[in-house]
C-alpha cells in the first residue's frame, strides 16, 4: 500500500510539474536578476553539468535536488573553488555541511560566496577611472532538510538567502526549492527525479549609488545643488524546474555475493530543465565507477542555437568531464573524496574548473550480537 501511495505522489508531482514547465514565457529570456542561482559550486555534479537530478546525494544535493540531501549517512563536510570563465578573475568559493539528525531527517547547510575582483570607478567626469576600485560581491547562504520517507521516495526543501553588493549599491531576497526522489529496481537501480528550484521573492537595488547631486534644472545659477535619486524596477529570481531519470548498470554482477553490489557500475542518466528566463535545456550523460573509489563522468547539455555562436545565448559548449578519487583515512574510517570537473566555453575564455573535497564521517552501527539457544533438556524419568 505504501508504494502504491509513493508511486501515486510522484506521479501527481510530475504530471502537475509538466504543465507548469511548460508555461514559462521565453520572451522574458535574459530579464531575471541573481542569476549565479543557476550556478552549482561543486565539482561532483558540474562532472555531469548538473543533470545528476535524479541520483544526486549528499551536500551536492543542496545546489541540484535538495531531495539527495537525505543520503547522507551521517556527517559530510565539504568545500569547492571555482575558476569561472578561467582568466577573467571571477572565483567563487562555496562550502557545506550535512548532519543526520534521525534515521529518517538530515539538515544541511552551504554559502556561496562570488568574486569579481577589483574594478575600476568610473563617473560622467571620469569615464576612464577616478583611482578608486571597488569589490562586487555575491553570497548565498543556504539552509536544507532532507526527508526520507520510504525506501522508495526521499523528499526535501531548502530556502537559500540572496545578498548582492556592488559598490554603495545592493540588492537582498529570499528563494525556495522543493525535490523529490523515487527509487526502485530489482537492486534500487533505476532513480527519478524532479525539483523547483529558485522560487522566491523579487529583488530590486538601492543604495547611494543611485543618488547624484546637480544644481536645479531651472535655476543653474542658484548657488546651491539638490539631490537628485533614480528609482530601479524590481526583478525577478531565475526560477527553473528539472525532470530527470537515471538507471545503474552493475557490469560484473555474475560475481557479486549476497547483498554487496558489484564492483564495476555504468550509470545512464537523462535530464529535461525548463527555465523560465533562459532556454530550455535537455541532456544526458554516464558515470563509471569502480568500487565506488574512483568515478569519471561525463555529459552534454543541448539548448537552442547552442551550435551557432552568433544566435547562442550560453558561453557554454555543452560538454562536461569530471573526476572522483574516494579512499578512506583508516580502515573503516572517514572517507576523503576528492573531486574536479571542467566545462569547455566557446566564447573568449578558458572554460570552467571546479575542484572540491569532501569528508564523510559514516555511522557506527552497533554490531548484532546473536545469543546462543540453550534448552534445558528435563531430567530423565526414574
Amino acid at each position: 500500500m505504501k508504494n502504491i501511495v509513493s508511486k501515486a505522489l510522484l506521479s501527481a508531482l510530475t504530471l502537475s510539474c509538466s504543465f507548469s514547465a511548460f508555461a514559462g514565457n521565453k520572451d522574458r529570456s535574459g530579464q531575471a536578476g541573481a542569476t549565479e542561482l543557476l550556478i552549482n559550486p561543486w565539482a561532483q555534479s558540474t562532472g555531469l553539468f548538473g543533470l545528476d537530478v535524479a541520483n544526486v546525494k549528499g551536500i551536492a544535493a543542496m545546489k541540484v535536488n535538495i531531495a539527495g540531501l537525505s543520503f547522507t549517512d551521517n556527517l559530510e563536510i565539504g568545500a569547492s573553488h571555482s575558476r569561472y570563465l578561467s582568466g577573467s578573475g571571477i572565483s567563487i568559493s562555496n562550502a557545506g555541511a550535512a548532519y543526520r539528525v534521525s534515521e529518517a531527517a538530515v539538515i544541511g547547510v552551504n554559502v556561496m560566496s562570488m568574486s569579481f575582483g577589483e574594478i575600476d570607478v568610473t563617473d560622467i567626469d571620469h569615464p576612464e577611472g577616478n583611482g578608486a576600485k571597488y569589490r562586487p560581491s555575491f553570497l548565498n547562504f543556504s539552509l536544507g532538510f532532507g526527508m526520507k520517507f520510504s525506501d522508495k521516495i526521499r523528499g526535501g526543501v531548502n530556502a537559500t538567502f540572496i545578498s548582492e553588493q556592488i559598490g554603495n549599491i545592493g540588492a537582498s531576497g529570499a528563494s525556495i526549492d522543493a525535490g523529490i526522489q523515487y527509487v526502485t529496481g530489482r537492486d534500487e537501480n533505476l532513480h527519478i527525479g524532479v525539483t523547483l528550484r529558485n522560487a522566491g521573492t523579487n529583488m530590486r537595488f538601492s543604495g547611494g549609488g543611485f543618488s547624484s547631486n546637480g544644481d536645479p534644472v531651472n535655476d543653474p545659477n542658484s548657488g546651491y545643488q539638490v539631490t537628485r535619486s533614480m528609482p530601479q524596477e524590481k526583478f525577478q529570481l531565475p526560477t527553473y524546474m528539472s525532470m530527470a531519470f537515471a538507471y545503474d548498470f552493475y557490469l560484473d554482477e555474475k560475481n557479486r555475493q549476497g547483498d554487496a553490489k558489484p564492483f564495476h557500475r555504468l550509470t545512464a542518466l537523462g535530464n529535461f530543465t525548463s527555465n523560465s528566463f533562459n532556454n530550455d535545456y535537455l541532456g544526458a550523460g554516464v558515470e563509471y565507477g569502480f568500487k565506488e573509489r574512483f568515478m569519471v563522468r561525463g555529459a552534454y547539455r543541448y539548448e537552442k542555437d547552442i551550435m551557432d555562436k552568433l544566435k547562442s545565448t550560453t558561453f557554454y559548449t555543452g560538454l562536461s568531464l569530471g573526476a572522483t578519487i574516494s579512499t578512506p583515512l583508516s580502515k573503516g574510517g572517514p572517507m576523503l573524496a576528492l573531486d574536479y570537473s571542467f566545462r569547455p566555453t566557446q566564447r573568449p575564455a578558458n572554460g570552467v574548473h571546479v575542484i572540491g573535497l569532501r569528508f564523510n564521517i559514516a555511522s557506527k552501527k552497533s554490531p548484532v550480537v546473536v545469543e546462543p539457544d540453550i534448552t534445558l533438556a528435563a531430567p530423565p524419568t526414574p
